[in-house]
């Protein structure tokens, strides 16, 4: 049953279900109970139902057989890309089975380069608020994130950002915004020097690098940020439902 509290309604639902996914409640390749039977069991209604399942649906999460009910995937478990935002750093240690923590490395005011601006919707040299820092899985270095930031977001002191925290939380708490969606480009590069630095490992290996744009609503754009990601030890993968 749904209890009353600072969060939605469709939110709790939505974290239930995905929880349930997670912890193996609902195991890959069973059928999950009908829109009818969590309707009555989480004491909502049928449409904040379909809507949570269709969130899952689209994060490749579960298959909606026509006729026949609602399966969690058989790959779910395997899958990196977890409903809300597929590249979420946070999520992509956790579902790798490791404990997340963050180490703020530096948090810096500096002036947009043109191709910052072009992406961010500035002017040239307007001022970023950018913030690099080391993403640990357990003990191990796994991600080197840069992340810039337009200053003219900034609603709190800049000195008292604490960029140990979620970028998502580093948005409401300082710049009052909300991430809506994102966009990553994924490719392949060797290692730099300060990849190398942070992640160890041998020199001049290959890694992936995530670049990522974000948005908030209306397609304000938010951020870029730019992640050295170890695969060596993160899997990243996506599970995607084929009709």
């Amino acid at each position: 049953m749904i209890h009353v509290h600072g969060k939605t309604v469709a939110k709790q639902v939505d974290e239930i279900l995905l929880e349930r996914i997670r912890g193996g409640s609902y195991l890959p390749g069973s059928r999950m109970p009908s829109e009818s039977e969590l309707s009555e069991e989480l004491g909502v209604s049928r449409a904040t139902i379909r809507t949570a399942l269709a969130k899952l649906a689209a994060s490749g999460l579960i298959l909606r057989k026509q006729g026949d009910g609602t399966y969690v995937n058989a790959r779910a478990r395997d899958a990196s890309a977890l409903f809300g935002n597929l590249w979420d750093l946070v999520e992509l240690i956790e579902g790798n089975g490791f404990k997340p923590s963050i180490r703020l490395l530096s948090i810096e005011r500096r002036p947009a380069t043109e191709k910052e601006a072009y992406a961010l919707a500035l002017e040239a040299g307007d001022d970023l608020v950018c913030l690099r820092r080391v993403f640990y899985a357990d003990t191990q270095a796994v991600i080197l994130s840069e992340n810039a930031i337009p200053f003219s977001l900034l609603r709190e002191p800049f000195e008292k950002i604490d960029g140990s925290l979620h970028i998502r939380d580093i948005f409401q708490k300082y710049f009052h915004q909300r991430i809506a969606f994102a966009i990553t480009d994924i490719r392949s590069t060797t290692i730099g020097t300060e990849a190398h630095l942070h992640l160890g490992g041998v020199d001049s290996r290959a890694i992936l690098q995530l670049q990522v744009a974000f948005y908030g609503k209306n397609y304000l754009p938010l951020a870029l940020g730019v992640n050295a990601f170890d695969d060596s030890v993160l899997r990243l993968s996506l599970v995607q439902a084929w009709s």
